[in-house]
């Protein structure tokens, strides 16, 4: 029986799996507790003064409560069970505690002040909600305050300052994450627990998820193939959109924002409600923006896009677990930039429709005007619906999440059909995850599940870059934690089998597709350490063996596409990539320095990567397509290390606690085993980066305006000497430093926050640069400069405006 068979088996196992709990249900005193009821108080630890607005959260149970005016706060509706609860106040350093909770009970909380929240909580890699300190993978946790404070473009871009995330761009509004030097398929994005699958393999292709939904994001880095299976090499960007809202509220928000560069404006709104365990969120977003410019380019043409977004949830929480629906639709339609020039003048040129032929002319100053695409662009949709679940099931619980995703993409480049795309990928994807809890045996934490996904793709327009192929994937683990009195220890192993049909294709009565069928199978773990050396101290240790079957662009690919500017060829018979890795770090937390620092090696076989194909005259190989000249390459496979490492220091000295002098530093270098013709470095590893920061934080609790923070920041990328140059494929870059700055504040009236308003300027000297990983680099070369490619965005100003509503 082929994997992909396996499918139905699966979804009946569910459904008899939630047909058992609704049998319990009728006799909810044979499986489930009581439900119980936790209250408290939460005060200022120094003054014993009441603390209002304090939050208190339960990530494993997805509920919460906040304190009112006395400082007592109140959930209920929560299932008997052992959680950590989070603590948090602004102002104050947030407390994570481990609690047993058996029946209605009394819990108050002291929280210190503090100009850090250092005491964090995730969920990602991890089989329960778990803090940071006990985690020996290192895990950056952006909050929703940190993502609204940050000018950006899009989401990734919002998180490309997280140490060792880096992001490949084609422009404003398509950028693609790298963790550790690695991306495409290596990074598995989640957004509230459900695989995200798009076209993640190609370059020009974002990750569609509206930037103004997100309530957190919790970036891992470092395989994590034990949890997430096939891909997670690099890392995980979990992306939680859909958090409850606190117990007995209703509560909303309306951001808007402008940005000059490009008139870049966007609205987004929310509302969302918890009333005895019925919870439920709306959400939406508009935006849209201009071509952006810079001091070599001018404006470059058809950087313009356009982009809305909805979406929700609606579920219950109970004494027998919760249970959510969710809903999102993602749509986006932004111009590609080819960046092609006129040899005399060096001006961006357009292709028109003149009588039915195309005519290639210098654009005009009204073709710069407006939000609309010009030709070539994209039309991007894609819809989700999810459910996330968790039962409990006497002292265990079971977590079931199950999604279906369409990824609906066009591609339309002639100008003489502007509204027939050249390319149609339509993507299905339903993934499925069953996650048992075991009850807790001699302190140990025991998690066994099995997730995966079935995928289809299918090509609805007449030119074809990949072929239709049906994929089924299933993998099975068992997962192992337990916290000692001063060090935590987890790992586990997991088995994964994937297998790919694709199908054949003709085209002009040749063979483009061959039909072919592959499967890959792997074994792979973790092992890691965490070590509370002292009450600011933590060491950490990590091994972990990744996984990564090849993907279909890079097993089967024939053909060009507007996007890439490129001609792909696949090799069916790729291996599958597996990578053995090594982590250390350590964390240090006083009351007035903040380090983290991690350092790693990671030994990758059977490395994937392009490269351009050599014709046999010499130079590089070219495909005429349409009288223009593509070239071509071919994916190919080597062994590979990549080592390095980030750092993160944040020094608020006393008496000036007000004050921050914050410094942020990655590097990874990547080498094949092996030199390809003659050059051992990887393509697409980013450039050394040194971020560094003078913040100032001042009037806490002022009357009318409160927590304002004044910024200023240099942010260096060093030069990347060590580019990929076979064939051509990479060039070097030289390095180049921006200055930022920002300021923001909290209008308050009654103590009540009003609105927030950020202002912040981007690039404030318009340095004119290149960033290693922007395609945009290998465009035309400007004939009357001499330069090559495409500059990156100048001199941004953005004005942002937050707006909390309470009902």
């Amino acid at each position: 029986m082929k994997a992909y068979n396996l499918l139905p088996s699966i979804i009946l196992t569910i459904f008899i799996l939630a047909g058992a709990y609704t049998r319990a249900a009728e006799n909810p005193g044979k499986y489930f507790e009581k439900k119980v009821t936790i209250k408290g108080k939460i005060t200022d630890a120094h003054s014993g003064e009441a603390l209002q607005g304090a939050s208190i959260y339960i990530p494993d149970a997805k509920t919460g409560a906040i304190s009112n005016a006395d400082g007592e706060y109140s959930i209920k509706n929560i299932a008997p069970g052992n959680y950590l609860v989070e603590v948090s106040s602004i102002g104050y350093a947030s407390i994570a505690v481990q609690m047993y909770i058996a029946g209605n009970m009394q819990k108050d909380f002291a929280l210190s002040p503090s100009v850090i929240e250092n005491e964090g909580v995730t969920v990602t890699g991890v089989s329960t909600a778990t803090k940071l300190r006990r985690t020996p993978t290192p895990v950056t946790i952006i909050s929703k305050s940190e993502l609204t404070q940050v000018t950006a473009t899009n989401l990734i871009d919002a998180i490309s300052k997280t140490p060792g995330v880096s992001q490949i761009t084609t422009g404003p509004s398509i950028s693609k994450p790298m963790i550790r030097g690695l991306g495409y398929n290596r990074v598995v994005v989640l957004n509230d627990g459900v695989r995200q699958e798009g076209q993640q393999w190609g370059d020009e292709h974002g990750i569609e998820i509206d930037e103004y939904s997100v309530n957190k994001v919790e970036v891992l880095k470092g395989p994590a193939s034990l949890i997430y299976g096939s891909d997670a090499m690099a890392g995980v960007i979990n992306i939680l959109t859909n958090v409850a809202v606190p117990e007995g509220t209703i509560k909303g928000n309306i951001i808007g924002n402008y940005q000059t560069n490009n008139s870049m404006r966007g609205m987004g709104a929310n509302i969302a409600g918890n009333k005895n365990g019925f919870n439920w969120k709306v959400y939406g977003s508009l935006k849209a923006a201009g071509d952006y410019k810079n001091k070599y380019d001018g404006k470059v043409f058809n950087s313009r896009y356009k982009e809305r977004n909805f979406g929700g949830y609606i579920g219950y929480n109970g004494n027998w677990g919760y249970s959510h629906l969710l809903l999102s639709r993602y749509h986006q339609e932004p111009g590609l930039i080819e960046g092609d020039r006129d040899e005399t003048t060096g001006e961006f040129t357009r292709v028109v429709n003149q009588n039915g032929t195309e005519v290639t002319q210098i654009a005009t100053s009204d073709d710069y005007k407006g939000i609309s695409p010009d030709i070539p662009r994209q039309q991007i949709g894609h819809f989700k619906i999810a459910n996330d679940s968790r039962f409990i099931l006497g002292k265990g619980k079971l977590d079931v999440n199950i999604g279906f995703q369409n990824n609906n993409r066009k591609e339309f480049g002639n100008v003489l059909a502007p509204d027939d795309p050249d390319l149609y990928f339509d993507l299905n994807t339903f993934t499925y995850s069953v996650q048992y809890h075991l009850p807790a045996m001699s302190g140990w934490q025991t998690a066994i599940g099995i997730n995966g996904m079935q995928q289809s793709n299918n090509n609805k327009a007449e030119k074809v870059l990949i072929p239709e192929y049906r994929l089924f994937d299933i993998g099975g683990y068992i997962y192992l934690q337990k916290n000692f009195d001063r060090f935590t220890v987890s790992g586990g192993l997991r088995f994964d089998n994937r297998s790919l049909h694709s199908k054949a294709f003709m085209e002009n009565n040749e063979v483009k597709f061959e039909a072919f069928t592959r499967s890959f199978s792997n074994v792979s773990g973790s092992a890691g350490i965490s070590y509370e050396a002292g009450k600011a101290l933590t060491l950490k240790l990590n091994v972990a063996r990744g996984f990564r079957a090849p993907a279909i662009a890079e097993l089967g690919s024939n053909g060009a596409h507007e996007g890439t500017n490129r001609y792909e060829y696949g090799d069916r018979h790729l291996k599958s990539e597996t990578s053995l890795q090594f982590d250390g770090g350590v964390d240090i937390n006083t009351s007035h320095v903040s380090l983290t620092a991690s350092a790693f090696v990671n030994m990758i076989d059977h490395f994937i990567f392009y490269r351009k194909l050599e014709s046999i005259a010499g130079g590089d190989s070219l495909i005429n397509l349409n009288g223009k000249e593509i070239t071509a390459f071919r994916f190919s496979q080597s062994n590979a290390a990549l080592y390095g490492g980030e750092c993160n220091i944040d020094v608020h000295p006393h008496p000036l606690d007000w004050l921050h002098f914050e410094n942020t530093f990655s590097y990874v270098r990547g080498i094949f085993s092996k030199p390809v013709e003659g050059v051992k470095n990887i393509p697409f590893i980013p450039a050394a980066r040194w971020i560094t920061q003078l913040r100032g934080e001042f009037l806490k609790k002022g009357k009318v305006v409160s927590n304002i923070a004044v910024s200023v920041e240099l942010d260096n990328s060093f030069s990347q000497n060590k580019a990929f140059t076979a064939y051509n494929t990479e060039t070097a870059t030289p390095g180049y430093s921006l200055l930022n700055a920002g300021i923001n504040a909290d209008i308050v009236k009654n103590r009540k926050k009003l609105f927030t308003i950020i202002l912040t300027g981007n690039n404030l000297a318009d340095i004119a640069y290149q960033n290693h990983l922007s395609r945009l680099k290998y465009t035309d070369v400007n004939s009357l400069t001499g330069r090559m490619g495409v500059f990156n965005m100048g001199r941004n100003f953005s004005f942002k405006l937050n707006i909390p509503l309470t009902f």
